[in-house]
């Protein structure tokens, strides 16, 4: 099953996790259709005005009952109209028929990849981290003031041009996605320098990398068994999907096979004397 604890058990079992094919790719005239839906409609002429919370409650309105294929095609639709949010929401509603390619999208391909190569990270785990952080809205801001692809806050975004050398970088840029992802990508980078471990520095890259290093225990743990005690529900449910989200992008990009637990690890105890790196923000 395409949950955390799902993909666990299907190792255990010893079966190797595929992702679900064939693929149901939409045909012209199911996305026709679903243009023609009225609900649908509105609901991208709100997304084109901006008006994205009034959209996404047309739009989850308007799919709440549709079977499989009719799910599928809205999906394509908004992932036609780049609504990639709406486009990933709908393509996992569905129960009997799937597209993981509309489940795990992967837009600004040429930019992730090239940064992915650039800092020596694995791709399919820059998507992963993309993929909870926004759903890939370009200009996504949390409550808590974090912006674009990335989810970066501003003071990161600034002390990261600045340890990069963007002379110009401006803050209104950061949810441009190349300066976004740029910024994004060279901090995972160098919180997985400090911690060593990317299911740390995926809790780093959530909650910090102070935080990160004080939920290990005094003895080495299952990569799944630090993630589930994090003591922060967002983080912790985070760290999950991120990992989760990485073996599927991984599987779509043709990379070689590495199961989730492979992945977990194993996390290092938490040493006498270990100094936390107080440079990173």
């Amino acid at each position: 099953k395409p949950t955390f604890y799902g993909m666990l058990a299907t190792e255990e079992l010893g079966e190797v996790l595929t992702v679900p094919e064939p693929f149901h790719q939409p045909g012209a005239d199911e996305v026709a259709s679903a243009r023609a839906n009225p609900g649908l409609a509105r609901a991208l002429d709100l997304y084109r005005l901006n008006l994205r919370s009034e959209a996404t409650r047309e739009w989850a309105f308007t799919v709440r009952n549709l079977d499989d294929a009719p799910l599928l095609a809205a999906a394509e639709l908004a992932r036609q109209a780049e609504v990639f949010d709406r486009a990933i929401n709908t393509a996992i509603r569905t129960v009997s028929v799937h597209n993981y390619r509309l489940r795990y999208l992967a837009p600004f391909r040429d930019m992730f990849g090239a940064h992915a190569r650039a800092h020596d990270l694995e791709e399919a785990w820059l998507l992963g981290l993309a993929r909870q952080e926004s759903r890939f809205i370009v200009n996504a801001k949390s409550s808590a003031g974090a912006q674009g692809l990335m989810q970066l806050m501003p003071a990161t975004a600034r002390w990261v041009a600045g340890k990069a050398g963007l002379a110009d970088f401006r803050p209104a840029r950061v949810i441009e996605p190349e300066i976004n992802i740029t910024l994004g990508a060279r901090y995972l980078k160098m919180v997985l320098n400090d911690l060593g471990h990317p299911v740390l520095a995926s809790a780093a890259y959530n909650a910090g990398p102070g935080r990160a290093r004080r939920w290990r225990d005094v003895k080495p743990l299952e990569g799944a068994i630090y993630a589930e005690t994090i003591p922060f529900n967002e983080t912790r449910d985070y760290v999950k999907s991120v990992m989760a989200n990485t073996v599927y992008y991984a599987a779509l990009l043709g990379a070689a096979h590495q199961s989730l637990k492979a992945r977990l690890g194993t996390i290092p105890a938490r040493a006498a004397g270990d100094r936390f790196n107080e440079e990173l923000p």
